[in-house]
């Protein structure tokens, strides 16, 4: 307690107005929690004028995330992107400018996304969960009892790869090519792992996502429809001629890899060290396994796998006190938004019975909505009464190692020892 009352006085020190919440550093070294409680306590909608990332608007607490979130006709996804990194002006060709429906504005957004939400119904989520479970029963099935190994390769890559492969229809023993061309989609580029990311790379390796994906779409377009996302979209009367864009193309069907990718990954991993920081929780969860679906809410709530989505004004807005200009850019921050005490007391704790653990705002809100989150969730919660039926404890058994990223709050590393029952 003492040393976090530290950090929080050093922090306070610093000049307002040189606050900048987006240096990935904070998100590696896991030091963000004192800057996010500074500005929902002095600036809710903060300015920053320099930064690596140009100068931006920072969003912190919860209903003023919403409020940015659900007004799509002042706050455009469309007009810059999503993300806090602009497109330079002296590009390359290797940085596509790839297109997707969340970076679209009604009514292109709508009719893109309504092709590939019937995949996420709940009817459709039901066929789902056998598949899902058999999977899940046959990763745990395997792994190591009682050596050390890494839980974010054995099982939370191992079956977030394993249900990507199982929504497009992918081939099954190319699965883990869909969780690496999500990393690198979402990679910062200042920095991905210790080094600047290889943009050359980076390109070369999409184009053969592209090709992969082309390949799949011809196939498919060719076939009675299917249920996979590929066929959906091939045989879909606004996505039928999807494939005549490349760029459009090449961002749906990432888009959809990424957002098949991050959320139940990391908050698989999330999860884990949640419960070993907080092994009262875990005592909870032994002795009342019906907690399980209530915990993964708040695993995602105190994980929030996307940090933050961007937004840029298209008039001249009053957000709380303060002008937001047309054309400036806007940071609704997810990751504080879900540590915001005044919504949830005892914000950085892990509290799995927690009544309200599913207002966090780690899907978005309003038209952007994640639409596969219930199939997260359902993962989440298969995986989670599968473990406790197993395991007494998956043991955390050394540091974690986290990406530095100011989009994706990522995990690399997660070293566990498994304690059967």
């Amino acid at each position: 307690m003492s040393s976090m009352m530290e950090e929080q006085a050093e922090v306070d020190q610093l000049p307002l107005d040189e606050m900048d919440v987006s240096q990935a550093s904070l998100y590696r070294d896991d030091t963000w929690r004192p800057w996010f409680a500074r500005l929902r306590r002095e600036a809710p909608v903060h300015y920053l004028a320099d930064s690596d990332n140009g100068a931006f608007w920072s969003v912190t607490t919860h209903p003023l995330i919403k409020e940015v979130d659900t007004n799509h006709e002042v706050f455009s996804s469309e007009a810059g992107g999503i993300a806090i990194v602009d497109s330079r002006a002296d590009a390359g060709p290797e940085e596509l400018a790839i297109e997707s429906f969340i970076q679209m504005d009604p009514p292109h957004h709508a009719d893109q996304r309504k092709t590939v939400t019937p995949s996420v119904t709940p009817n459709n989520l039901a066929k789902f969960e056998p598949l899902i479970r058999e999977r899940v029963i046959d990763i745990l099935e395997n792994l190591p009892v009682g050596e050390t190994f890494d839980w974010v390769d054995k099982v939370s890559i191992e079956l977030t790869a394993r249900m990507l492969a199982t929504l497009f229809d992918f081939p099954y023993e190319d699965r883990r090519k869909l969780v690496y061309w999500s990393d690198i989609t979402t990679a910062v580029p200042q920095v991905t792992g210790d080094t600047g990311i290889d943009m050359k790379k980076r390109h070369e390796e999409l184009q053969k996502c592209a090709q992969a994906f082309y390949q799949l779409w011809f196939e498919r377009a060719a076939q009675k429809p299917k249920f996979d996302l590929i066929s959906m979209l091939a045989h879909g009367e606004a996505t039928k001629d999807m494939h005549e864009n490349p760029l459009l193309f090449l961002g749906n069907i990432l888009l959809l890899i990424v957002g098949g990718n991050d959320t139940t990954r990391n908050s698989i991993s999330g999860g884990v060290v949640a419960l070993n920081e907080y092994p009262d929780e875990y005592q909870k969860l032994r002795d009342n396994p019906a907690l399980i679906p209530n915990m993964v809410s708040e695993f995602v709530r105190w994980q929030t796998p996307v940090i933050h989505m961007r937004r840029t004004a298209l008039q001249d807005f009053t957000l709380s006190d303060k002008m937001i200009k047309e054309g400036d850019k806007v940071i609704m921050w997810y990751l504080s938004g879900n540590h915001d005490e005044d919504i949830f007391p005892d914000a950085d704790r892990l509290i799995i019975d927690r009544p309200n653990a599913r207002n966090h705002v780690s899907f978005g809100f309003g038209i952007h909505r994640c639409m596969g989150n219930r199939l997260a969730e359902m993962q989440l919660r298969i995986l989670w009464e599968e473990i406790v039926a197993r395991f007494h404890t998956v043991e955390l058994t050394g540091d974690v190692e986290r990406l530095p990223n100011n989009f994706i709050r990522g995990i690399k590393q997660v070293p566990v020892r498994l304690h059967p029952i």
